[in-house]
Formats: C-alpha cells, sequence, structure tokens
C-alpha cells in the first residue's frame, strides 16, 4: 500500500483540526461571545501555523530541498494544498463573522464602520482622534530618500497613496497601528450596550489630518505574518540564552509568508505595497471583514454587561482531604491525590510548592517548567525556597516557543533568588512536567513528586483538560530523583523502573506493549487500547497501532487535533476528537493488559518529535481507584455525543450524533463540580 494510503498529511491533518474549532463558531448552542472566541481562536492558530508550519516548508523550498513527507508529498505539494485549503477555511470564518454581526447588534454590541456613524459620534471621535489616537501615531513616507521600512509581523498597518498638491507621481505613506490602543474604540453610550468602531476604521476617517498638503487617493489595511522556524545549533547551555535572544531577533525579519488584505482593496496601492515587499500573489489572503479577529476574545469578550453571551462561570472544587488543617505532606501519605483540571482547582498544585517552600523539613525541590504565566504563583514561591536555604533546581525551557522572552526573564528571578537553574538540555526541547520535593521525617528522607499532563501554568490550568498525580510512592520518588540527575547533565545513566523518559524509552515501552495486546488477542484474552492525546503524527507508532487492530486489538484513540492515521476499514480501530469550551490537553494512556490494565498519564503525544527529540516523562498510575477514575473519564468522554467529532474512513470528520440520551462531556462535568462544592458548602441561609 503507498504511503499516501496509509498516512495522512501532518498539515492538512491540522488544517482539519482547525476546522472542527471553526465549526464551535456555527453551533446556535454556543453563547453568542464564546463563538465570537472561537473566530478567535481560529486566526490564533492560523498566525502560528503559518509563522512555524508554512515558514518550515518555505524554507525547505528555498533551498531546495526534495524531501517526501510520510504521506509521498514534496514541501511544494504541502504548501499549495495548505494555502488552497486555507484560503476556503479563512473565506468560512468570514462568512461566520458577517452572520454573528446582526446578532451580536440584537444583544446590544454594535461593530460600526465609517458609513454607518450618525453626525454627533463622527464628532466624538473626531476630538478622540486628536487628542488619544493621532499622538500616538508615526506615518511613515515611501521615497528614495526614506526607504521602505521593516515591518513587524502580525501588526495591522494601514498603507495610504498619497497625491501632493504639487503634482506628481503619487507617493506611498505606511501608518503603523498602534498597538498599545484599544483595537475596538468604545463610543459614548447607555448603560449595558456597546456601539464601537475598529481603531484602523477611525485612523482612516481622518487621514488628512496625518498628511497635510497632500490628498489621500487610496489606502488599505494590511498584515503580514513571517517565517520564525529558524534553525538554531546549541552545543552548550552557556550560549543557549545568547542563541535564543538572537532567534527572538531574527523575527523581525523573517521571510513574509502570508500578507492578509481586505477583500475590497485598490489594485494599484495592492500591487506597489507587493512590489517593495516581494509578496507574490501566492501568499495573499483577502478577508471580508477586519483584519486580525482575535480582537473578539481580547477586547468584546470582556465588555461588562454581557456576561449572558458568555458561559456561565464555575468554581473548579478542591479535594475533601486537602480541607484538614495539615501538612499536605501529611495528606499526601494517607494516599496519592488526582486532579483532573480545570474541574479540580490547580490550587493544590501551588500549595505544594508554597508549602515546601517554607517547611524546615524540606531540602530540596527540583521542578520542570515549560510554559510560565507572566504573572506566576510559582516562581515567588521557588525563589523564596531558595532564600530560605533550600536546594532548588529549576530547569527552565527557554525553547518553548513564543514563550521565550518570558522564561528568560523568569531565569533571571530565579538565579537573583538563588536556585540554581538550567536553561534546557541542549540537545532537545525538556517538556515533562514534574516536581520533586526532597523532605526529612522521623523515618529518613521521603521524596513527594506531581506529575501532570500540562504545564506549571495557573492560567492555562483554567483552560485546558490536564491531569496530575501528587505521589510519594518510594519507587516514583526514586525515579523521579534519576529523572532529574538525567537532564542535569548525565544522560541515561540512572535507570528508572516506573517512569519512563522520551527520547530514552517511551517508544519502545509502548510498541513492546502495543505487541503484548496483539498477543492477548490472539490468545484470546482481553485485548485494548484506549489512547487519549493532542496529536499522532509518528510513523512508526502508527504502524503499529495498525498492527495491533489486525492482530484483533480494539483501538480507541481520542486525538484532539492532528491524526495521521487512516481507518482502512478497520472494524476494531475508531478515531474521535473533542473539541469543546476547554482545550483538551490531557494525554493518556491506557492498556487493557489482558484484564489487569496499566494506565499512565504523560506530557508526550505520539508524534516523532516527542518521541525521539524532547525530554518527556509518563508516569504510570498506581493507586487502583484513581486507574479507574482515568479510565472512566476516558469510557465518558468516548460516549461524548454534543462536543466530539468522528475520523471517516474517507479521511474526513463527522460530528457524533445519535439517539442515545445528550452527553456533552464537558458540561457534564462541570455540573457534577458544582454538585459535589454544593454538598461541602451548605447554601446559606
Amino acid at each position: 500500500m503507498t504511503a499516501s494510503k496509509r498516512f495522512v498529511n501532518r498539515e492538512l491533518s491540522w488544517i482539519s483540526f482547525n476546522q472542527r474549532v471553526l465549526m464551535e463558531a456555527a453551533r446556535d448552542s454556543n453563547p453568542l461571545l464564546e463563538r465570537a472566541k472561537f473566530l478567535s481562536i481560529v486566526s490564533s492558530n492560523l498566525d502560528e501555523f503559518f509563522m512555524v508550519r508554512v515558514g518550515k516548508l518555505e524554507r525547505k523550498i528555498d533551498a531546495g530541498l526534495e524531501v517526501f513527507d510520510p504521506a509521498g508529498l514534496s514541501p511544494m505539494q504541502q504548501v499549495r494544498a495548505i494555502r488552497g485549503s486555507i484560503k476556503r477555511q479563512v473565506e468560512g470564518q468570514y462568512a461566520l463573522y458577517n452572520d454573528l454581526l446582526p446578532m451580536l447588534r440584537q444583544n446590544g454590541l454594535h461593530i460600526l464602520t465609517a458609513h454607518g456613524l450618525s453626525d454627533a459620534q463622527r464628532s466624538w471621535l473626531s476630538g478622540c482622534f486628536d487628542t488619544q489616537i493621532m499622538p500616538v501615531l508615526t506615518p511613515r513616507t515611501i521615497n528614495p530618500s526614506h526607504p521602505f521600512p521593516l515591518l513587524a509581523a502580525k501588526r495591522i498597518y494601514i498603507a495610504v497613496m498619497l497625491q501632493s498638491d504639487k503634482g506628481g507621481l503619487p507617493q506611498i505613506s505606511l501608518v503603523p497601528v498602534p498597538a498599545s490602543l484599544k483595537r475596538f474604540i468604545l463610543l459614548p453610550m447607555s448603560e449595558g450596550k456597546a456601539r464601537g468602531v475598529m481603531l484602523e476604521d477611525v485612523i482612516t476617517m481622518h487621514l488628512s489630518r496625518l498628511f497635510p498638503y497632500m490628498v489621500p487617493i487610496a489606502f488599505m489595511p494590511f498584515r503580514i505574518t513571517r517565517n520564525t522556524d529558524f534553525v538554531i545549533d546549541i552545543e552548550n547551555t552557556d550560549s543557549l540564552i545568547e542563541e535564543m535572544r538572537k532567534n527572538i531577533k531574527r523575527r523581525s525579519y523573517g521571510k513574509i509568508v502570508r500578507m492578509e488584505i481586505p477583500k475590497k482593496h485598490n489594485v494599484q496601492l495592492l500591487k506597489r505595497l507587493q512590489a517593495a515587499l516581494e509578496a507574490d500573489n501566492r501568499i495573499l489572503q483577502e478577508v471580508d471583514g477586519p483584519l486580525d479577529l482575535r480582537f473578539m476574545m481580547r477586547e468584546l469578550a470582556r465588555l461588562p454587561g454581557f456576561e449572558a453571551l458568555l458561559y456561565p462561570l464555575y468554581k473548579p472544587a478542591t479535594d475533601p482531604r486537602l480541607a484538614a488543617k495539615e501538612s499536605i505532606f501529611r495528606t499526601i501519605r494517607g494516599g496519592d491525590l488526582f486532579f483532573h483540571h480545570p474541574y479540580d482547582s490547580f490550587d493544590p498544585v501551588l500549595r505544594f510548592v508554597r508549602e515546601a517552600a517554607d517547611d524546615p523539613h524540606v531540602l530540596a525541590i527540583k521542578q520542570t517548567l515549560y510554559r510560565i504565566s507572566s504573572r506566576s504563583a510559582l516562581v515567588p514561591s521557588l525563589a523564596r525556597a531558595a532564600q530560605n536555604g533550600k536546594q532548588v533546581t529549576v530547569l527552565v525551557e527557554v525553547r518553548a516557543r513564543f514563550d521565550e522572552e518570558n522564561n528568560i526573564n523568569w531565569c533571571q528571578t530565579l538565579e537573583k533568588a538563588g536556585c540554581h537553574v538550567l536553561y534546557g538540555v541542549p540537545k532537545w526541547k525538556t517538556h515533562s512536567k514534574i516536581t520533586l520535593i526532597v523532605r526529612r521525617e522521623f523515618d529518613g528522607l521521603r521524596q513527594y513528586v506531581h506529575i501532570g499532563t500540562g504545564n506549571y501554568n495557573d492560567v492555562t490550568a483554567r483552560q485546558y483538560t490536564d491531569m496530575g498525580i501528587l505521589t510519594c510512592d518510594k519507587q516514583i520518588g526514586e525515579d523521579a530523583g534519576a529523572f532529574f540527575n538525567i537532564i542535569t547533565g548525565y544522560s541515561y545513566t540512572f535507570p528508572m523502573q516506573d517512569l519512563i523518559a522520551s527520547p530514552y524509552a517511551l517508544r519502545n515501552e509502548f510498541v513492546t506493549r502495543l505487541q503484548r495486546e496483539a498477543e492477548h488477542a490472539s490468545q484470546g484474552l482481553p485485548a485494548q487500547v484506549r489512547w487519549k492525546m493532542n496529536a499522532l503524527s509518528d510513523p512508526q507508532m502508527i504502524e503499529a497501532i495498525y498492527a495491533a487492530c489486525e492482530a484483533g486489538v480494539k483501538v480507541q484513540l481520542l486525538v484532539r487535533g492532528i491524526c495521521c492515521l487512516r481507518l482502512m476499514h478497520c472494524e476494531n480501530l475508531a478515531v474521535h476528537s473533542i473539541v469543546g469550551r476547554f482545550l483538551e490537553h490531557s494525554r493518556i494512556y491506557i492498556f487493557e493488559n489482558a484484564g489487569n490494565p496499566e494506565v499512565f498519564l504523560s506530557s508526550a503525544d505520539m508524534m516523532q518529535r516527542n518521541l525521539d527529540k524532547r525530554v518527556e516523562l509518563t508516569g504510570p498510575v498506581k493507586d487502583a481507584a484513581i486507574a479507574r477514575r482515568i479510565i472512566n473519564i476516558f469510557d465518558r468522554q468516548w460516549a461524548d455525543n454534543r462536543q466530539s467529532w468522528q475520523l471517516r474512513d474517507d479521511g474526513q470528520y463527522e460530528r457524533i450524533e445519535n439517539d442515545l440520551p445528550p452527553c456533552d462531556i464537558q458540561e457534564d462535568f462541570i455540573r457534577e463540580t458544582r454538585a459535589a462544592i454544593d454538598t461541602l458548602v451548605p447554601t446559606a441561609l
């Protein structure tokens, strides 16, 4: 069988995922502003996709590399297919945007254009422009003495064609739309209503004030996206920070891989702009509305008075055992603690480190950090621990894409506090999620471990579904110590018994377990695989799944995003994808093991980079009750018939709709969380 029939192209599979996100904006059952937020997420996803994935392919094309992906496509073939698919996707995105506008108006939120303003509104905007906007603007005229400037990526510019009152050829000027100002300019209004105009529209309404003695004869907002995928060669950690700082600067002048323009534009102005930017027609993306719809999430969804157009707020639950007035370490000694975020609060994880920082019996804290929030609650605890004389070792991955600068700043904060900071393992990114705390107790030293599927980020912990376990299991504690020795420079010289690390062992361990399931199936023993992950693209792992299915193993895969596997009419194989209110981010790997299930939580997806090029960590769930709970969660997610999609034999996805009782699993978990809280906290009379 040819490669094209065994594997789906990774990039086209991602576009299919983004289409599923887009379809959430079309769902009448979603609150109106949540639908608008999904449009924003699609835009944000596309930005990163062009900057990284398309950028990488364009770099290969420019280098003349004729390498084929597992689906048998060359870089040029992939780029052509990508651009055609995304063009159609963006057209659908803006069709939905324009469909939402009248519904937003009916609910009191008006996005006005210059043509729809009253005289009073124009007068107010005129004063606003003079006092609040014009002082921030810096137009750039383009002529032989003022060459075309280097334009920043993901910023909106207004190109203006100007005719001098002295005659001559029209010249071009660029007006950067200030990122420091609100994108949506609110007009004076009555309480509970919102009327506003896009910032770029306010600027274009008053161009004549920016260019005295010139006549604006055409204008066009535009936005470019640059390639940010640069190859870096890190030979040792001493050069890592400097190399990353250089890499961040390179993003300012990376190749332009996309240029967004309004559907209605001046052709002559566009041609002159394209010539200056060296942007050919193939990278153009016309949009029927405002450029960059991220403003809908960043600004519209945060306007006061429109809470009814959003998902109802919810409060995460906390394990009742943690309500006891005792040390969290004593609570952990009473049995492992399991967290299913965001339904379970992330605060116990913060408390774990916070208490360790002040506990006189704690000797050492070791932690890996991948994406840290800008106002991290963890960093102050780690800094305080070091100041309190504890041995604090923190690996901060400064190559976490688009969080590099933030992570570098946190590294400096931690170092100043006396922490031993590692900037990453030179050869690979460290993507593992683990914390180890060493504590002196009456019977000797004890290791306490948190291992999870998601980042130590208190912001995303409210938006992503993830899982984590707090344990003081002796073997896991010893393995955690070995793992930190590995990443601090001792390579794979500290063998681990329970924890599985990649790129050292994960691939082999999972392929071996798949083969074991196949053997069990051939013997008539219970054989099943249930995996939940963000992406499945590794060809070797996919082939191992195919082999297991052919041997009679039932395989259920919950894959949120990229899935390069084809069903190939295999009755034992099924793939679902849940797209809903929260980003499904947890990685669960369950092997039936002849009726004695093995359950693992992991930081790793089944992608080549996670298996071969990243330091990941996978841990067994040793507590039987927690393992049963995780299996139950998986099975309930599999039964979702409101937010789930099913992969078809033709490679397309369709919504799962059946006659079974409605199951919106994310909303069900929220309702159960509320019920659990209500039973613990009596309603006030």
